[in-house]
């Protein structure tokens, strides 16, 4: 399937609107109710992953359901390792893709169909090596081992290489304006936005509030 956006498009909304929820759920109806909140929360790019058998049948399904509600909202899959996997993916229309690691092939692949490719990476070697691969933008991670101080330590000697972090970002305010303050482009937020107990209690209003209060001082601190 043709991409929905171009790649200038997802790149200026993963800038414009840089907290961009990561999650997984077997269930259909979960994954719709959690991503409309984050949507209603401001949210524009949203990550889900391949984390479980599930995976494909929930995308499949979730996909259509944010083209036909949310047409601004760009949908990527992420915990992608191979080839065979990115296909399908992109098969079923996903926006971007995400790598836990870096590998050529997947850097190949999403060349050939125009996706915006965010390799994972933690060392200056390994960024740069994403980078030299034609990453559109790195996925630093673990944020939780490395901190903010790490990302400004890089910057140095790779200015112009887009970074997002991902692990260890706190939904709060101070959190995000640590690792944004240190050059991170955007952040990926998972289980720290999205409490089981929120979950269990489907409490979407919490969700979508939480969404609020980080994209609204995302959103201001960009203007």
């Amino acid at each position: 399937m043709d991409s929905f956006f171009t790649k200038a498009q997802i790149i200026e909304k993963m800038t414009a609107f840089p907290v961009i929820p990561v999650f997984y759920h077997p269930d259909v109806e979960t994954a719709r109710n959690v991503l409309s909140a984050c949507y209603r929360g401001g949210v524009r790019c949203f990550e889900f992953t391949n984390r479980g058998p599930e995976a494909e049948s929930v995308f499949s399904a979730l996909y259509p359901f944010v083209r036909e509600n949310f047409p601004d909202l760009a949908l990527g899959i992420g915990t992608i390792y191979n080839v065979p996997q990115a296909e399908i993916f992109i098969r079923m229309g996903a926006d971007f893709l995400v790598q836990p690691v870096t590998t050529e092939d997947v850097a190949d692949y999403c060349k050939i169909h125009q996706r915006v490719w965010i390799p994972g990476a933690m060392t200056l070697n390994e960024i740069y090596q994403a980078y030299l691969l034609g990453a559109d933008v790195v996925k630093v991670f673990p944020g939780n081992l490395l901190g903010p101080e790490y990302i400004k330590a890089i910057r140095g000697p790779l200015p112009h290489v887009k970074m997002m972090v991902t692990g260890g970002v706190e939904p709060t305010v101070e959190s995000l304006k640590a690792w944004f303050d240190a050059g991170v482009v955007s952040v990926g937020m998972g289980s720290q936005l999205f409490s089981s107990t929120a979950l269990a209690s489907k409490s979407w209003n919490e969700i979508e509030r939480n969404c609020h209060t980080l994209i609204q001082y995302a959103s201001t601190r960009l203007t």
